[in-house]
């Protein structure tokens, strides 16, 4: 790793993306520690994390790197939230889509679109995550905005279940495109598995967990300087 205030830490299924945040400080001592993009609870993979404000400094540039995912996605029925969060609600299909159908589908997504984030994203409105709005059975509005899809492949289907790999630009939100699968499909669709492979030139094979970092932090292998 050549940056020694960046560091690509493979965040697990199960705790959210501050809570790698919060590790890292009681690992190191250090406060100012941010990151280049919120991975959801239930989603695992590379979340590149910026120590001191020389590192957080350098966060809003990888903000915009292209990222990688491999998603499965389930179709034949829908949720509240998008992901396995919520409650399934099964959705009548006449016929089950082909797998040149499905593709079709997803291809449609690729170059630019104008995207909507889920209700259960994220996205901030005045300052509170969508999402803990919508939990509240607060009335959610957000608005579409421009994004760039590069590819988005599928890499195993067999009803109603299929695999896909996506390389994407800044700001697009795979349960997002999920849910959309679903509509232009007309199934009904949300994400079972998210897995982030790649930010910018960060891997998943080369990101560290938590306690590897903890590990080379303790030997000495790992040592930052600066505030």
């Amino acid at each position: 790793m050549n940056n020694k205030y960046i560091f690509p830490i493979y965040k697990p299924i199960g705790i959210s993306s501050f809570d790698v945040i919060r590790q890292l400080r009681k690992i190191t001592g250090i406060r100012k520690i941010g990151h280049a993009g919120t991975l959801d609870p239930l989603a695992e993979g590379v979340l590149v994390v910026g120590i001191t404000r020389n590192g957080t400094k350098q966060l809003h540039q990888l903000l915009k790197c292209d990222k990688e995912y491999v998603a499965e996605i389930k179709l034949g029925a829908d949720t509240s939230t998008g992901d396995r969060e919520g409650e399934e609600i099964t959705v009548v299909v006449g016929q089950e889509p082909t797998l040149a159908q499905v593709d079709e589908a997803l291809k449609s997504f690729e170059g630019e679109i104008e995207q909507t984030p889920h209700r259960y994203s994220a996205v901030k409105i005045k300052g509170q995550p969508a999402y803990k709005l919508a939990r509240k059975g607060k009335e959610v509005q957000l608005q579409p905005k421009k994004v760039f899809i590069h590819q988005l492949e599928i890499t195993k289907y067999q009803y109603p279940l299929v695999k896909i790999r996506a390389k994407v630009g800044s700001g697009v939100y795979i349960r997002s495109l999920a849910r959309d699968l679903g509509k232009k499909l007309k199934t009904g669709a949300y994400l079972i598995s998210l897995i982030r492979t790649r930010v910018g030139n960060f891997s998943a094979d080369e990101s560290l967990s938590l306690h590897d970092f903890a590990q080379k932090w303790e030997d000495g292998e790992i040592t930052i300087s600066g505030n």
